[in-house]
Formats: structure tokens, sequence, C-alpha cells
């Protein structure tokens, strides 16, 4: 059977009038959704108290109305200046929303979706002036892809264990840790059943021995570490390689979220889901186009033969 060289549709990447356009329609519905709130929060007082606490309903919207809704329907009919308004206006309020909430423990959900309308807006923005976001910035200094200067396994291994401590260190404890307790100060935290701490602790469980075998998997037959300063030498393809392109990406995803569930927080679970998908969105076309250059065809055979996240049934 002769094997196709063309490249899948689902690799082609979207280009700049499409990225463009779906910023702007991401602008509209900003719009959209702000003026649905500020309808929302004038005829139902649950939702002004849980967004807005007790801050002046006039004052805040003589600057919202004009900055943000009003900015970001002017965006979305490819007015790109109008991003430099609306955009900063969003990290504004985010910031001061979190301190509110933060220090009068009022508008926690409000304080919630701001944060969330910063982050999309930045993104948003970056495509409407850029044309893409400038993810490769991301990847510079220590986190640059590298090959691994040593090839000594009890080196590797070493450097492997003390990534990992460091890893789960900071991503699984100390901000977990910190997002809950805005969660608690925030008055958002939500009581989770027994059997969904349960299994949290079992996920935690299995997506830690997944992550361990992963990263002795890249030291004993890539002969390097997860760091991308420290990358392997040799094409992976053993040990849970050989089922997915991705095993440390989805071992981190699931130690997220069975935090969250293990400590019973709905944040947390939203942190790792949405950390998953940037990393998705910006960091994993670099690393695959670096593989592509270091290893060519093997690596494409490889990328044909092997899902990125879910295993293939057939595999022959």
């Amino acid at each position: 059977m002769i094997r196709s060289t063309k490249t899948p549709s689902r690799h082609l990447k979207p280009g700049r009038p499409t990225r463009i356009f779906h910023a702007r329609m991401y602008f509209a519905l900003q719009a959209l959704a702000g003026a649905a709130w500020w309808l929302g929060i004038t005829t139902l007082p649950a939702l002004r108290e849980a967004t807005l606490g007790s801050l002046n309903l006039v004052l805040v919207s003589a600057f919202d109305i004009p900055l943000f809704v009003i900015a970001s329907a002017v965006v979305a009919l490819n007015v790109r200046r109008a991003v430099w308004v609306v955009v900063p206006w969003t990290v504004l309020v985010a910031v001061c929303m979190v301190v509110y909430a933060t220090v009068t423990t009022e508008a926690g959900l409000g304080a919630l979706l701001m944060i969330a309308a910063a982050v999309a807006s930045v993104i948003a923005g970056a495509l409407m002036f850029l044309g893409h976001v400038p993810s490769e910035r991301l990847i510079k200094g220590p986190f640059s892809f590298r090959s691994s200067h040593t090839r000594v396994r009890s080196r590797l291994l070493l450097r492997t264990t003390i990534q990992l401590m460091v890893f789960w260190g900071v991503f699984l404890l100390v901000l977990p840790a910190i997002i809950n307790s805005f969660e608690d100060r925030w008055n958002l935290a939500l009581k989770f059943p027994i059997l969904v701490i349960v299994a949290g602790f079992a996920l935690l469980a299995f997506s830690s021995v997944l992550g361990v075998w992963s990263a002795r998997a890249i030291a004993n037959f890539g002969s390097g570490t997860p760091l991308p300063a420290e990358m392997a030498n040799h094409l992976v393809v053993r040990g849970p390689y050989a089922f997915v392109r991705n095993p440390m990406a989805i071992a981190g995803i699931g130690q997220g979220v069975a935090i969250g569930l293990f400590i019973g927080s709905w944040m947390v679970v939203v942190y790792a889901l949405a950390g998953s998908l940037l990393w998705n969105w910006l960091i994993r076309p670099h690393e695959e186009a670096d593989l592509k250059e270091r290893f060519g065809a093997e690596y494409e055979d490889y990328a044909e033969r092997v899902s990125c996240w879910v295993p293939r049934l057939d595999r022959s």
C-alpha cells in the first residue's frame, strides 16, 4: 500500500485574515456579553452582588460601557486602534477587581470573569495587530529547545528527578494552593462529594505514575530530560510514547485536574484545563516543529502512526 505524503488537513494553520476575523468575532461576542451583563445587573440584584459587590453602579458604568462594551464593538467593526482602548482597560479592571474582591470578599465572580476577559482580550488583540500570538517569545532563554549535552544515564535520571520535583512543587502545590485561597476568599468555593475526592486521589496516582514513566523513557531511550533546554537526543517512541505523542502533557493535565478534585477546588480544575488548552495552542506547535526539524522523516512517520492525545485502537 502506498502511503500518502500529503500533509493532513488538520495540520493546516488558518491564514492571517482568518485569524483576524476570529479576533473580531471574539470582540463582537465580548461586546454582546458586556451589554447583556450590564442589562442583567440592572434587573437582577443577585447578579449585581455577585459580580459588582458594593461598587457604585453609575460610576463604574460611566467608564466601563464606553471603554469595554462600545470599544469591543468598535474593534469588531475592524477599527484596530480601538484595541489599545479595550485591552488595557480590561486588564486594568481585572487587576482592580482582583484587589477589590480579595480585600472586601465581595464580587469574586466578577473578578474571575474579568480575569478570563483580560486573557482572552490580550490574545485577540495580538491576533488583530500581528495576525498571530507571539508565543515564540515563551521559548527563549532557559525555555528554548536544545538537546541535552550529557548522555550519561545516571546524570539524566538525577536531573529528570529534580525537574519533576520542581515542576510538581510549583504547578501542583504552590499555584493550586494560591488559587484555592482566592477561591475561599472570594466566596466561590463549592463542596465536592466524597466520591469525587476519592476519584481525584486515584487520578493523581495514575497521572503521577504516567508522568514518571514518561520522564524515565526520555532519559533511558532519548538521552535527554523533559526540560526544553535539555531535550532528548533521540526520538523517543518507546514506553508511553508508543501509545501517544504527549504522555508528559497528559500526565500534567491529569495531575492538575486531580489536585483540584482532591482538595475540592473547581477553580484549580479550571486552571489545569485552561493551562492545557494554552499549552496545546501556544507551545505544542513549536515543540513539534523542533522535533520535525531535528528528526525529519523519522518524526513525520511517528506522528502519522501515533496520535497526539488519544491512543488509537487500530495501531497496525
